[in-house]
């Protein structure tokens, strides 16, 4: 079935989807001030932070918390652009029926309770398709947690702060079929203050899809990758429209896919999630590597490799340059750059001998540089200064054990200024102590990523000479 998905022509009805993330106004259809429910969740977020009207809908009440409640959508005395719809799944058509007659631009359905549960869902997905399908209105969901906006404070997740966090503005965007993933995810970048600025869970599809929100993605300025959460395609027709918009947007930002469901014994798991299509994952991945998509294996490496995608330069070759103050950090990046088919050249005698005459004496200059336990911030100068200017390599992996008693916090000024020489560089930072959790914050707020092992750093520098490759080879194939 995963074969038919990927073929045939798409029924997208337009891509006016602006008003799902910059709405001027909001409805709250089914708030309530019972605490707990998703109501009152979402309620409570977008009355606290959305910069725009919000409005509150319930037949029950005439006020909630002394703001007033619409008794329904078309008693609004104003202009709706969004509604938030956490009704149960029978009241759902009628309700888009009433937005519809309003002219309320945009709708997120929260509610679950359709395809993903059976007949009788399936039936209330097609009468709700059936009412919107001439109108202009455009639909996310049902069965998703909607839209997180860092810039506007839209906030539709329906989990309190004080279960998931919220990640400060950034340049990351996700894009996610899983409800409870995406969430899990925005509470996992808050805690490390990683910037998912615009994050979006679909759900089921039955009109906004992935590739029109990888469209919108890719017109905003603000959005430097698009990250995307994906189980299965769903319907004949939207596989080759989705590849199809993936390759042009490849060519101008990077997109990099985490796709679930890869195993025969997760298919029926998939498919009861969200009614979506696990099919052949071989048939995914190709298809991936068609459309110019960086595949990552988990949630936690497709993020790795944003970090670096969103913050550096892309490099001119595969050279690498391995600077470290521990000898066995550097033989596991070694192994790691050369297993992804990147390069740690040896370094030419001359550059050797001058490294010789600043360094500590058992210090190796070959490449990976090492430091030694010797180390201190003014040797990761010299080693910085001297080679990244050269031609000798197009990026560097750099490893600060700040448990080493030479090393201070000034040598985070001495990494953030090798910036200049435009050329991409990660920092390997392994341990916990505070002093090294300043040094972290210090680097990731100048644009430098930090990660916790060789191993990432190196896979991180790939996603760069990846899509640098990528880039160069759709751009190829357009002209």
């Amino acid at each position: 079935m995963a074969t038919e998905v990927l073929r045939g022509e798409s029924g997208l009805r337009g891509n006016n989807i602006d008003e799902l993330f910059h709405p001027s106004s909001v409805a709250v259809v089914g708030a309530t001030p019972k605490q707990g429910h998703v109501g009152y969740v979402i309620m409570v977020n977008l009355l606290g932070k959305f910069k725009g009207k919000v409005f509150l809908v319930n037949p029950r009440y005439d006020s909630i918390n002394g703001v007033k409640c619409y008794k329904g959508l078309t008693d609004v005395d104003d202009e709706v652009d969004l509604a938030v719809i956490a009704v149960p799944a029978p009241v759902v058509p009628q309700v888009v029926a009433d937005a519809v007659k309003k002219g309320v631009k945009a709708l997120i359905i929260i509610s679950g309770g359709f395809s993903e549960v059976g007949d009788e869902g399936r039936r209330l997905e097609d009468e709700v398709r059936s009412i919107i399908k001439d109108s202009k209105v455009r639909v996310l969901g049902p069965n998703c947690i909607g839209v997180y906006n860092a810039e506007n404070g839209l906030d539709t997740f329906f989990l309190p702060e004080d279960r998931m966090g919220r990640p400060p503005k950034g340049p990351i965007a996700l894009i996610s079929q899983s409800g409870a993933v995406a969430a899990a995810i925005l509470d996992w970048a808050s805690r490390r203050k990683l910037g998912i600025g615009l994050a979006v869970n679909y759900g089921n599809k039955i009109d906004v899809s992935e590739s029109e929100l990888l469209e919108y993605f890719a017109g905003n300025p603000n959005v430097k990758v698009i990250t995307i959460y994906m189980e299965g395609l769903k319907y004949p027709g939207e596989g080759l429209r989705f590849l199809e918009t993936a390759r042009k947007v490849a060519q101008v930002k990077p997109v990099i896919v985490y796709k679930a469901g890869r195993t025969k014994a997760s298919v029926h798991a998939v498919a009861s999630h969200t009614a979506a299509l696990a099919g052949d994952y071989e048939i995914y991945r190709g298809a991936f590597r068609q459309a110019g998509l960086i595949e990552a294996n988990s949630v936690r490496e497709m993020f790795d490799l944003a970090k670096a995608l969103a913050t550096q330069p892309l490099p001119r070759g595969k050279r690498v340059l391995v600077l470290t103050d521990s000898g066995g950090m550097g033989i596991q990046a070694v192994d790691t750059l050369s297993t992804l088919g990147l390069e740690v050249p040896e370094l030419p005698e001359t550059m050797q001998t001058m490294l010789r005459k600043y360094l500590p004496p058992l210090a190796i200059v070959r490449n990976p540089v090492d430091v030694t336990g010797s180390a201190t911030d003014e040797y990761y100068k010299i080693v910085l200064d001297s080679i990244l200017p050269t031609s000798y390599v197009d990026m560097a992996l750099i490893v600060a054990l700040m448990q080493i008693p030479g090393l201070t916090p000034n040598l985070v000024n001495y990494i953030i200024d090798a910036k200049r020489y435009g050329k991409p560089m990660v920092v390997v930072s392994f341990g916990g102590s505070a002093l090294m959790e300043k040094f972290n914050d210090a680097l990731e707020n100048s644009g430098i990523p930090v990660y916790a092992t060789p191993d990432r750093g190196a896979r991180a520098l790939w996603a760069l000479v990846e899509y640098s490759r990528i880039r160069k080879m759709l751009r190829e194939e357009v002209e």
